[in-house]
């Protein structure tokens, strides 16, 4: 099954017409959305301190050059703004307005603090939204049916899957030490024909004796 792809963008790589370029590169190697931010470059985790955001005007001129750059109707573009964190939840609400207005498919206020909040989005914002769950960030967890419940299109958990991972090594790595040894004991590591299996070892098999 073809998953659609999402690309996060960032600030789209400088100013409108490099936005216009950013888009229909990425349009050209598959993306079926695109992610846009009002940060300030170099842009910050959404979830730490000290961003700074762009100008309303000028992050509503990226969105237009963004949507005009595309040949693709179906192309998606996905408006994210940091507001919240720099001018507070109703600037941010006020800016996603206005960026569904300039044409964004999808919008995304990053770092909300409040289950409120939460909440408020989906009532006072007419188009798609999406929302970021970082773990141990500033927004309040909730579970994938209560914001599909609210209204929410798409559901970000970012870092899980490395938080995760280090997680997962951390614990590896802690009983190598303490105990000297790791034997494939699945509470610990994969089996080792699954790493293979992974990284699609068998194709490479293939690809050497077809070569060799």
């Amino acid at each position: 099954m073809a998953l659609p792809l999402i690309v996060d963008a960032d600030t789209g790589f400088g100013n409108a017409l490099n936005v216009r370029h950013t888009v229909r590169v990425l349009e050209r190697a598959g993306a079926d959305c695109i992610q846009l931010e009002d940060q300030v470059a170099p842009k910050r985790c959404g979830h730490f301190a000290g961003k700074e955001v762009i100008s309303c005007e000028e992050m509503v001129g990226k969105i237009k050059a963004a949507v005009d750059a595309r040949h693709d109707p179906d192309l998606l573009i996905m408006a994210r703004t940091d507001a919240c964190a720099v001018h507070g939840f109703e600037a941010a609400i006020e800016r996603a307005h206005k960026f569904g207005e300039a044409g964004a498919d999808i919008l995304f206020v990053e770092a909300v603090t409040t289950a409120d909040e939460i909440h408020a989005l989906p009532q006072r914002l007419p188009k798609p939204q999406l929302m970021n769950m970082v773990i141990g960030g500033k927004t309040p967890i909730f579970d994938t049916d209560e914001l599909a419940g609210l209204g929410y299109g798409i559901v970000l958990y970012a870092n899980a899957a490395l938080q995760g991972a280090l997680a997962g090594m951390q614990k590896a790595l802690t009983v190598l030490r303490d105990t000297r040894r790791i034997d494939e004991d699945p509470a610990l590591v994969v089996p080792f024909a699954e790493r293979q299996r992974l990284v699609n070892k068998p194709l490479h098999d293939a690809l050497e004796r077809q070569y060799t």
